[in-house]
């Protein structure tokens, strides 16, 4: 049987793999060290302001700091919109985890509508989730109460006291002043085309109409800016440092809220409107549209019912002294007159028979007078005081269509008339060639004659008609209307809207003379048609009545307006100016389907020159 032999054992074999794999594992260790301290050069040395960065972003915020809007005044001082605080209840989607969920809960707390959480969900659509907005505006003292002992519950939703806009003279500014609302999608997408976005971080809302849009980068201000330091919860602990809001300009209008109260009272009920124009300068001392409407419902985001409200056949929402058209009427005769003397059509010693209608040979219908029996033998001066429209259709037909829309449009019918406010329509200007392009039609010479007395296609607005007044009244200087007067910035004032129009030069001057001696016999000759409205003034006027037809009336028919429907019935309207041998002022009023224009003038006209003080009722109350 044979024995095994003992196995004999390398030792130095095993020691020598045993150092390998110690050598081994050592390198391998070695590099891991080696990658370890390689990240911690990394993180604390080379990446180091980057991980700061971080840090601080998560301790530090920076906070934009909305800039107080400038105030609006009018020429006397009067503040007519102002800043008040409010408290909105304010919410970060971004930083809410449910927000149904939160919606729901915070309703028990605060009494929130279904149109506001309604109008809340549309908003954030719209807008980044990292920019607050508002759930509910101008909480009470108890919900702002009730809000802070449960604010915990509720991470991203934060009570905010905010400056919010308000007009404390209400309906009575609305279509001049406009106002602010909600910013919107659009708005924001224009904002930042324009490369402004950046100035309202801190903004949720912009000037949408009237002043307030045309001036809003005047009043709006520059947004500023807050480091603070804050915990895990989102808590401001400190303020590191700040960068203040620069507040917007203020504006110091030409409007007197006393004339413009006046017109207000003196319009009722009525649908119209009342522009006065300081005949020095153009400054517009009122522009009021009646109906008008509270324009602090829009601050705040205006109710479906409220909105609904104005939605009706009056239109408050319109503003009548810029965007309502209205033929002119006889307001346009002065302006005829002086066109057919400048053509030598007639003179001032021309006279025509009138025998209370016009007519074209061979043409079988009849243009007829205001006053069915004429007005006999009638001259330049005559055919203004006592307005008799066949005079100046006789001129007009003679004259043509291109002669009298040319002429017309040097005083600024058919165009913007420059006034500071967006919301303006040109009207019409008729021609020729607006006749073919609207209607591919041609003009016929029978087209021509109703356009001499501001009627047939003419459409015109409160403002051109008070501005082509102007203008004549001035000799053919051009002062464009503007509401604006003065920007103050601190202690900076800066004068503006002083510059003048290219104007209106006539061949031989003296004719400017007979249409406003014509405008002053229309007022203090017993036959001129104004002559009743102004006795007893202590000041001396001139102006010329209008009246606009609705409805074409059949031939042979006189116009009855017991018999039509009250928006059938004739627009009147009323243009003026005083004192007459120094003009101050021009008045224009256009009543829809009403008499009466002469009147309000009249009012506007004595609470002018008699300075009488108003109760100017504001409304305190945001």
């Amino acid at each position: 049987m044979l024995k095994h032999r003992p196995t004999i054992r390398d030792h130095s074999a095993e020691a020598n793999l045993f150092a390998r794999r110690a050598f081994v594992g050592f390198v391998f260790v070695l590099g891991l060290v080696a990658v370890l301290l390689s990240n911690i050069y990394t993180i604390q040395v080379q990446d180091h302001q980057d991980y700061q960065t971080r840090s601080n972003d998560n301790r530090i915020k920076v906070i934009p700091i909305a800039p107080n809007r400038g105030l609006i005044y009018d020429r006397n001082g009067v503040l007519l919109a102002e800043n008040k605080p409010v408290y909105n209840l304010e919410v970060i989607p971004e930083e809410v985890d449910d927000l149904d969920e939160s919606l729901d809960q915070i309703s028990k707390i605060i009494a929130i509508t279904e149109q506001d959480k309604q109008d809340f969900l549309k908003d954030i659509k719209h807008t980044r989730r990292f920019k607050s907005q508002v759930l509910k505006a101008r909480l009470d003292e108890t919900e702002v109460a009730k809000f802070s002992v449960n604010q915990h519950k509720f991470p991203g939703f934060s009570i905010e006291a905010r400056l919010a806009r308000y007009y404390s003279f209400g309906d009575t500014l609305t279509h001049a002043l406009g106002y602010v609302a909600k910013l919107n999608r659009k708005e924001l997408n224009q904002l930042e085309q324009e490369d402004r976005a950046t100035n309202y971080r801190a903004t949720h809302d912009i000037g949408k109409l009237g002043l307030e849009k045309y001036y809003e980068e005047t009043l709006h201000g520059k947004v500023g800016s807050q480091r603070v330091e804050v915990n895990n919860r989102g808590r401001v602990i400190r303020t590191l440092s700040m960068i203040p809001p620069q507040p917007g300009s203020d504006l110091v209008l030409t409007l007197d809220v006393g004339l413009q109260q006046i017109a207000q009272h003196a319009l009722k009920d009525m649908r119209g409107a009342v522009v006065v124009m300081d005949a020095k300068d153009g400054g517009v001392l009122a522009l009021y549209s009646n109906p008008s409407y509270d324009p602090n419902l829009f601050v705040h985001g205006i109710s479906s019912k409220n909105y609904k409200a104005l939605l009706n056949q009056d239109r408050p929402l319109i503003n009548r002294t810029t965007q309502g058209r209205y033929a002119p009427a006889s307001t346009v005769k002065p302006l005829m007159a002086v066109l057919a003397l400048e053509e030598n059509i007639v003179n001032e010693t021309t006279t025509m028979w009138d025998p209370g209608f016009f007519e074209i040979r061979n043409v079988e219908h009849k243009w007829r007078d205001w006053k069915r029996w004429g007005h006999g033998h009638v001259d330049v001066y005559k055919a203004i005081e006592e307005s008799c429209d066949t005079y100046f259709y006789d001129a007009a037909y003679r004259l043509g269509i291109t002669k009298i829309s040319d002429f017309m449009a040097r005083f600024g019918y058919g165009d913007l008339s420059g006034i500071d406010i967006h919301e303006e329509t040109t009207a019409i200007l008729p021609s020729k060639e607006w006749k073919e392009d609207r209607f591919k039609e041609s003009w016929w010479p029978g087209d021509t004659i109703s356009v001499g007395i501001g009627q047939g296609y003419w459409t015109a607005t409160p403002i051109q008609i008070a501005n082509a007044t102007n203008i004549l009244v001035n000799r053919g200087i051009n002062h464009p209307p503007h509401l604006v007067q003065v920007i103050k910035k601190d202690n900076d004032i800066t004068q503006i809207n002083n510059e003048e129009k290219p104007p209106v030069i006539l061949e031989d001057p003296r004719h400017w003379q007979v249409s406003l001696d014509a405008m002053h016999n229309t007022v203090q000759k017993i036959s001129g048609t104004a002559h009743n409205a102004f006795k007893g003034t202590n000041y001396d006027s001139a102006g010329k009545t209008g009246t606009a037809q609705i409805v074409s009336i059949a031939q042979g028919e006189r116009y009855d307006a017991d018999s039509l429907k009250e928006r059938q019935r004739d627009n009147t309207i009323y243009v003026g100016f005083a004192p007459y041998s120094d003009p101050k002022i021009v008045v224009s009023v256009v009543l829809e389907n009403n008499h009466g224009g002469i009147q309000i003038a009249r009012q506007l006209m004595d609470y002018y020159f008699a300075a009488n003080p108003v109760n100017l009722a504001r409304n305190d109350t945001p």
